[in-house]
């Protein structure tokens, strides 16, 4: 059967059907919250869209109050075996400078723009019309294909942690949001807060124990040193704040510092060339007894914090070599000691590594220091396969605790893994290398699909080896042949499995 020829041939209808989902602003929104919405009203619009479509496409379907929704097509009753396509209908919001409104589809140069076009509704619309073909094209299944519609994948996932209690779990199955040619690995994931403890004393015999010189572009020290000036010590943090997203690596910070005049004036000038020395914009003002520090960065995801500059960080590593109270000094000497330039947890002593999905990875996503509030930070932290959070959450805890603090508790995802001899992975992997004549070679991630809340699950598809993502970023969009051709292959992947002995 040739599945592109398929799909080219309902492509107009494909598109006029993406159009109508990605009109809709289904971002997750709490104050219009209610029942059979508990993500908003825009995010059960387009559930209410998509399981309308299904149901006009002849498939059994499914609206569990709103947490998520599913289209089902086979030979099998509901509670029979099957195999599963996870979407999901929920998008980030539609922030910075677009060409065009975020919400209004456009085409340009074959390409489709809107929010969500490629994260995660095209890929949606493109399994949809997968299923279709399966359907109308008569050919024999020996088990069903579930579509599940999820809605809230952007934030907390509630809507698949709601439908693992309430139904069966698939035999396998995949999801379209990620990379080609086959995500078989996630890693773990921890989250959490590490809060100061306000009037502890960290270290041995009471006093914040002191820490080595970090090597690297700058020296610690290089501009100035607690003990060089006796009148280093008027200085007062008032306040810190970098970051506000705990998966990404923060481009800004600020810093308010207090103390005499001339004092602030001198620190100023270092912080310049401090900046200067670091290749990396920031801007410092003083008056009324204040200085306030700006430092620039530069973003990246969570999952690599390597690829970005962690303001927030920079800016710790000039403050910290200063005599501020003893709050503040514990906060800065903790956060530059084992999070500066240390993307990997050495300094922590959790580093690991493996094969299957590299190292483990650490991000400070949200750093927070007030002098009459609350004074943390984030850490968003990605372990292999190979590692487990029972080893590495009583180190991060025994580490922080030497400066007063505590780790609250985390959220923790476990690590997600596929052996390559598993049958969904040949399948992916002959559908694969038969529509594009490339070796389906596997992959890993740090971040995270539904594929890892599944037995048995991958990601497939839909961002092409070698091509840009443009998920989360203004102008977002896909490609229409890699639409068309993301179609094709779920339309087969979806009958092969399907038919297939596991």
């Amino acid at each position: 059967m040739d599945w592109m020829e398929e799909v080219l041939r309902r492509k107009d209808e494909l598109l006029d059907d993406l159009s109508g989902l990605l009109r809709i602003p289904s971002t997750y929104d709490l104050s219009t919250a209610g029942p059979d919405q508990p993500m908003g009203a825009e995010v059960a619009r387009a559930l209410a869209y998509m399981l309308e479509l299904s149901s006009r496409a002849g498939f059994r379907v499914k609206n569990e109050a709103g947490y998520y929704g599913y289209a089902e097509y086979g030979p099998g009753a509901p509670d029979d075996d099957y195999i599963a396509v996870l979407c999901h209908l929920d998008v980030v919001p539609a922030t910075g400078e677009w060409t065009s409104p975020p919400y209004e589809p456009s085409i340009r140069d074959g390409k489709l723009y809107a929010r969500g076009a490629i994260d995660d509704k095209g890929p949606t619309l493109a399994a949809f019309y997968a299923l279709k073909i399966v359907k109308e094209s008569g050919l024999p299944l020996k088990r069903n294909i579930r579509l599940i519609f999820g809605t809230n994948e952007e934030n907390q996932c509630r809507c698949i942690e709601h439908y693992k209690v309430t139904e069966k779990k698939p035999l396998t199955g995949f999801a379209p949001d990620a990379d080609f040619p086959i995500v078989h690995a996630e890693k773990g994931q921890i989250n959490t807060r590490v809060v100061l403890r306000q009037g502890a004393r960290g270290g041995a015999g009471g006093t914040v124990e002191k820490t080595a010189a970090k090597t690297g572009s700058i020296a610690a020290g290089e501009f100035g040193s607690a003990n060089e000036n006796s009148d280093r010590s008027v200085l007062l943090l008032v306040s810190f704040f970098a970051g506000g997203v705990p998966n990404m690596v923060p481009e800004s910070a600020r810093a308010t510092v207090s103390g005499q005049q001339e004092r602030l004036e001198s620190l100023a000038e270092e912080f310049r060339a401090y900046c200067a020395a670091c290749g990396r914009p920031g801007q410092a003002l003083v008056g009324d007894g204040k200085a306030t520090f700006h430092m620039e960065g530069k973003s990246a995801h969570g999952m690599e914090p390597d690829q970005g500059i962690n303001a927030g960080l920079l800016l710790i590593h000039f403050l910290k070599d200063y005599s501020f109270q003893e709050d503040a000094q514990r906060f800065l000497s903790c956060t530059d000691a084992y999070l500066f330039e240390d993307w990997r947890g050495k300094a922590l002593g959790i580093a690991s590594e493996d094969e299957i999905t590299g190292p483990l990875t650490i991000n400070s996503g949200i750093i927070q220091y007030e002098s009459e509030g609350e004074s943390f930070f984030h850490i968003n932290l990605r372990f292999p396969v190979c590692d487990d959070d029972s080893r590495i959450l009583p180190q991060v805890e025994e580490s922080v605790g030497k400066y007063g603090f505590t780790v609250e508790p985390p959220i923790i995802k476990k690590p997600h893994h596929v052996d390559r001899s598993h049958p969904v992975i040949q399948v992916l992997q002959r559908v694969y290398r038969d529509a594009t004549g490339e070796e389906p070679k596997l992959l890993s991630t740090g971040g995270g699909t539904y594929a890892a809340h599944i037995p048995n699950g991958v990601a497939f598809g839909p961002l092409f080896p070698g091509k840009l993502s443009a998920a989360h970023q203004p102008d977002e969009f896909i490609e229409l042949d890699d639409l068309f051709k993301s179609a094709a292959m779920y339309a087969r992947a979806m009958y092969e499995l399907a038919n297939e002995d596991m």
